[in-house]
């Protein structure tokens, strides 16, 4: 089971790869903090002050510009996600996430991949808001 989210973003793919792998980036779309640069084998903590909460992905595999593979939990232990970006245009580009994990006997697998798949949709459209027009939409989704 695996949930995938695709956009298109008016903006060369290396804009895209660095709003991800640069912790002064990240907070314009995402997340309020990055405790480094992703890096391969790094672990990196993320936070959302929002909330007051905090998690760690450990990077598994990065290729400039092309993709990013982490895990959540400082040991990898979680789901598994992959962005990955294509260069269409000049300054076009469409972000794919791919994330796979989901326990399948789970009695909540259905509300857990409708939830996940809200959060990517919810991300994607913050981060086109961000590189495409220069506006901060994250944290702006309630869920109660």
């Amino acid at each position: 089971m695996n949930v995938v989210t695709k956009m298109k973003i008016m903006r060369p793919v290396n804009e895209l790869f660095e709003a991800f792998v640069d912790p002064a980036k990240i907070s314009n779309f995402w997340f309020s903090s990055s405790s480094d640069r992703w890096e391969q084998g790094k672990t990196i903590t993320l936070r959302y002050d929002e909330y007051d909460a905090q998690g760690e992905i450990k990077i598994t595999e990065i290729e400039t510009n092309k993709k990013i593979v982490f895990c959540s939990g400082a040991n990898g232990e979680g789901n598994k996600v992959t962005i990955s970006l294509k260069q269409l245009g000049d300054s076009e580009s469409i972000i794919e996430i791919n994330e796979e994990g989901f326990d399948e006997k789970d009695d909540n697998i259905i509300d857990q991949l409708l939830d996940n798949k809200e959060g990517w949709v919810y991300m994607l459209t913050c981060l086109k808001g961000y590189l495409e027009y220069g506006v901060n939409l994250r944290a702006s989704l309630v869920k109660e």
